[in-house]
């Protein structure tokens, strides 16, 4: 048995499952168990509900400065054991802990300090009526809300959902996905220590049928945010609007990098462009898996591209010199050499890699795949509409600006895209006209947690990230007073 065992938070103290039921937790990069989490139950999740809901009306009167102290600290508390957290993340997802230290931790601290200062800054609003009456603007937490974030960025996307939740006064029902559960175990210890009282922060393990099904089936749960699927999204979807749950869906993603000739292709923007098809070994939902190269330059870019691509070094995640580490778990290595056979049988031509990797050593039994780039594919074969989320990427040429948008926007999905081009004009035409709800020029994943972030189409519903994060966990109240 795996000498870790994970806990749920519950009521401000740490419990094992009712039914004492586990799951192991499996690192990638070695193929073995190394912990085991919490398998919950509805019952479990009832308990988390019932605490949450004798927290949340003190939590809801408690100023928005006591709020924003609490979560100030517990970002302190994590930034003092980032290398901890760093290299938990690593392990328990196959990432590089060189890229979990220099992103995915300190972004989750950054999480928590935005919406800390955000709930202490955010306004009022006010709207006089020549009539003589005034309208405000009153902003209440819903009471208790659910958190389901996903394995690709655990701690990242967790504090993403609740920081918000947290600063805007409403007691939590947390759920990191059972595939990377650690670092929000750890998390929920820190804010034990932090002084958050009891009942206010819950996080239950488990999987998503289960665990995850009870927290949007709970009457008491007045809304949902989701990231993960667009199939898991849907349904959580059906099962809310009978309730009339709030939500936000932050689904999959097909999306486009579209690189025109007039680009400026130097070394530090082609590096880019390579990163935003295989960072995270491809398994972030903002990743350019489909990559448009006008005809004009296609064959040169793609020499220079499939360079850079080829000395990407995947290796043990514990390593400095790795770029790429292993795939999250067996079940997804196993659906990415699919779809790269499924590319074959479809006529794709694969330029390099398209196969497992045999690490030696400690990884050699991890789930490693080497970065795929892959050509001579159709914008309507499934490899170009079904979201992979892996090291693959197909390469498309285009022809001008009308070509490059009808494939872009030709997918069910909406959530990013990218364009490289040296013409200004272009660049805000084509801003508009991509479907997508984030659009990144001659940039990727450069990120502002003041701007909404969502999809559109298949890749979601509503918006995250600065005062929409905050709108969407409270309940506007206009109160009009006549004063003629």
């Amino acid at each position: 048995m795996p000498s870790t065992r994970l806990a749920n938070l519950i009521d401000g103290r740490l419990a094992a499952p009712l039914d004492d039921h586990w799951l192991d937790v499996y690192e990638p990069a070695t193929g073995a168990v190394f912990a085991q989490c919490p398998d919950s139950s509805a019952a479990d999740v009832a308990a988390a509900v019932y605490a949450a809901q004798r927290a949340a009306p003190g939590w809801a009167a408690t100023p928005a400065d006591t709020r924003a102290q609490l979560l100030h600290r517990l970002a302190d508390l994590i930034e003092a054991r980032l290398d901890e957290f760093a290299a938990l993340e690593s392990r328990d997802s196959g990432k590089p802990v060189s890229l979990a230290r220099r992103l995915d931790i300190p972004r989750a601290v950054s999480n928590l300090r935005f919406f800390a200062a955000a709930i202490v800054a955010w306004e009022s609003e006010a709207h006089a009526m020549e009539t003589g009456a005034i309208n405000y603007t009153l902003r209440h937490p819903l009471g208790v809300v659910g958190c389901i974030s996903p394995w690709n960025l655990p701690l990242y996307l967790f504090t993403w959902k609740i920081a918000p939740a947290l600063a805007s006064g409403n007691a939590v029902i947390a759920k990191p996905s059972e595939i990377t559960p650690c670092t929000a175990a750890l998390l929920g210890e820190l804010s034990i220590e932090a002084g958050f009282p009891p009942g206010v922060l819950n996080i239950v393990q488990g999987r998503g049928p289960a665990t995850g099904q009870a927290i949007v089936e709970h009457p008491a749960v007045k809304a949902i945010s989701f990231t993960g699927s667009t199939r898991t999204g849907a349904s959580i979807a059906a099962t809310a609007a009978p309730q009339f749950k709030k939500l936000s869906l932050e689904l999959g993603g097909k999306n486009p990098a579209i690189v025109f000739a007039d680009a400026e292709l130097s070394d530090e923007n082609l590096d880019t462009i390579v990163r935003s098809g295989f960072a995270n070994q491809g398994e972030i939902c903002l990743c350019g898996s489909r990559l448009l190269v006008q005809r004009s330059i296609y064959d040169s870019f793609r020499e220079r591209y499939l360079a850079k691509v080829n000395a990407l070094r995947v290796g043990d995640p514990q390593q400095a010199s790795s770029d790429l580490g292993a795939l999250v778990s067996r079940e997804h290595f196993d659906k990415v050499m699919r779809c790269i056979a499924q590319a074959r049988d479809e006529g794709g031509r694969i330029l390099c890699g398209g196969n497992a990797l045999q690490l030696e050593g400690r990884c050699a039994d991890g789930w490693f795949i080497a970065p795929t780039v892959i050509e001579g594919l159709s914008n309507d074969t499934l490899t170009n509409q079904q979201e992979i989320f892996g090291p693959v990427v197909t390469l498309i040429a285009f022809d001008d600006e009308a070509d490059a948008l009808a494939i872009a926007n030709g997918t069910g999905y909406g959530l990013a895209a990218s364009l490289w081009t040296g013409d200004l004009s272009r660049a805000h035409r084509m801003g508009a006209q991509l479907e997508f709800g984030i659009v990144w020029i001659n940039c990727w994943l450069l990120r502002d947690l003041r701007t909404p972030f969502g999809g559109s189409k298949q890749s979601g519903v509503g918006r995250e990230g600065g005062v929409e994060a905050l709108r969407f966990f409270t309940e506007p109240r206009n109160v009009c007073i006549r004063y003629l």
